[in-house]
């Protein structure tokens, strides 16, 4: 073993120790590889940078942009939707309804956006069911993984494959060459879901219920516990409360506490008037009745302090038109995910309350407000119909929250198609038709679909650089160098030589399982892309032997 060798096998090292660790970005691992290869005189600064220029690199971003217009269109939403309403409630039948769609809507799109699109819908769809949604939740997440398997756009390992052989000088890998061994995992897969999903996925049942169009505050405390946090409090005529605004309170930042509505009386009421939204500029009057929520001894405090007299809670009191409670998810690639509810500033954003959180069916029953946020995790919020549509737009844009229930009064033709949704369908047809016929290289289609779903409008183009997964991009570039850094080194070499040594004697079966093992194990701990990436020129080098 060379200097050099032994030099990129350190750098390889340390890099994994800190792929596993998750303590750094994996973007930001990859650079710092680079830079350590740099320095260290493996590479030129040519090398280093050649795969932000990588057609690999460019056919991903381009296959996210035209993912992106079927996602901004509403296609993906459309196919959810209709999934939805024929799934049923049985959950066999719903376990096949959804993961056979799934696996073949990621095979065009990222297993990311699949799983954002489905995310609110498997969860309605468990809810009506009476089923805990993780039992769904985690097949949609597998049947989004293995149809990645399904075309050679599917995800990005599969590119890699491909350009790998055109740069040794092979033929390139078809885009429907994965499609045999890819259907029998998909139906693989699917079988054991179903067959021993019973025993596999968690078992928690939860209550059925028909509506899916924004919880009543019945139903959110009893599927959140928010007994255990909601108090109802009147303000009496001495209190120091009365005549200021809620900015002017600070009941949070003193107590703890956060007003979600407020309800007054008029002269002659019976009872006080719907609850209202609440801005930092909503004053408090004598005798309102605050809906709040925060820790049982924070209320206590509050109550003495100020003067306002707790009241027994009014499940049965409603909503009036300017508040609205709607049901929200943290997706896949949520900027929230890490956060907790207070850094992750939801009230200063979107001006609304969190009222609770679920993580897999189960409710928060800790500190919510600094509760670290995971995917999946459901949040209730509550605000007024101004403030609930700036997060119907941030999930347009950004994509961080999923809405999962949505009030009736706010409930949008989201199901119908956008009136552009033929376009990206169109676009998409052609692309696969151009892609198949092998007439194009593959990332001049890709290149040409994607400026063509921005030119049609399907993709707005100041959202295009937003959509894109940076992360994955700079990630997948910055590791391309190290495929150059093995064979330049003939680390690759090397490595090829120990295994055909220790599995000379076996079938070219027994080594091709050997590889299969090796690649799979390291990417339990690493991203699959850098896996791939790492064991494509010891697997080129070994089989061409």
């Amino acid at each position: 073993m060379t200097t050099a060798i032994a030099f990129v096998f350190t750098v390889l090292a340390t890099m994994i120790v800190l792929f596993v660790s998750d303590r750094l970005r994996l973007d930001l691992v990859a650079i710092m590889g680079i830079l350590a290869l740099l320095l260290g005189g493996i590479l030129t600064p040519a090398e280093a940078v050649a795969g932000f220029g990588d057609t690999t690199v460019l056919l991903i971003a381009a296959l996210m942009i035209v993912g992106d217009g079927l996602l901004q269109t509403g296609v993906a939403a459309w196919i959810g939707q209709r999934l939805g309403q024929i799934a049923g409630v049985n959950e066999r039948r719903i376990l096949v309804t959804l993961m056979i769609p799934v696996a073949i809507l990621s095979a065009f799109i990222s297993s990311t956006g699949t799983v954002a699109i489905m995310l609110p819908i498997a969860i309605n769809i468990a809810r009506q069911a009476g089923i805990s949604p993780s039992r769904l939740l985690l097949p949609v997440a597998y049947a989004a993984l293995t149809g990645g398997m399904l075309t050679l756009v599917g995800t990005p390992p599969n590119i890699i494959a491909a350009e790998a052989l055109i740069a040794v000088g092979r033929p390139s890998l078809g885009f429907f060459s994965f499609t045999p061994i890819g259907s029998l995992v998909i139906i693989a897969v699917t079988l054991v879901m179903v067959l021993f999903g019973n025993w596999l996925l968690p078992m928690r049942v939860v209550s059925p219920t028909e509506d899916t169009h924004g919880p009543t505050l019945a139903e959110l405390v009893a599927d959140y516990r928010l007994t255990e946090g909601l108090a109802q409090v009147r303000v009496a005529p001495d209190s120091p409360l009365a005549g200021l605004t809620l900015a002017e309170a600070r009941l949070h930042s003193r107590y703890g506490v956060t007003v979600v509505g407020i309800r007054r009386w008029s002269d002659g009421q019976a009872i006080p008037s719907p609850a209202r939204a609440v801005t930092a500029a909503t004053r408090i009057l004598a005798g309102d009745l605050l809906d709040v929520i925060g820790d049982d001894a924070a209320i206590a405090t509050m109550c003495r302090t100020e003067r306002v007299i707790p009241q027994t809670l009014q499940l049965d009191l409603p909503f009036g038109p300017e508040l609205h409670v709607m049901e929200v998810a943290l997706t896949p690639r949520s900027r929230f995910i890490g956060q907790t509810v207070a850094t992750a500033e939801l009230r200063q954003r979107f001006g609304v309350t969190v009222l609770g959180a679920r993580r897999l069916g189960l409710p928060f029953t800790g500190d919510l407000a600094h509760e670290t946020l995971r995917f999946g995790d459901t949040l209730p919020v509550a605000g007024s119909p101004t403030q609930l549509t700036k997060i119907l737009n941030e999930q347009r844009t950004f994509g961080d929250l999923a809405v999962v229930a949505l009030p009736r009064d706010l409930s949008t033709s989201s199901d119908r198609f956008h009136r552009r949704a033929w376009l990206a369908i169109a676009i998409v047809v052609a692309m696969l038709v151009l892609m198949t016929g092998d007439w194009l290289p593959t990332v001049t289609v890709a290149l040409l679909a994607a400026v063509a779903m921005v030119l049609s409008g399907c993709v707005p183009i100041n959202d295009v650089y937003r959509r894109l997964s940076w992360e994955s991009l700079v990630l997948i570039a910055a590791m391309l160098p190290m495929a150059t850094v093995l064979t330049k080194t003939g680390g690759a070499a090397l490595i090829a030589r120990e295994l055909a040594t220790a599995l000379g004697t076996f079938s070219p079966l027994v080594v091709l399982a050997g590889i299969f093992i090796i690649t799979g194990f390291l990417s339990q701990f690493i991203s699959n892309t850098a896996t791939s990436v790492l064991m494509m020129p010891i697997a080129l080098v070994l089989f061409s032997s």
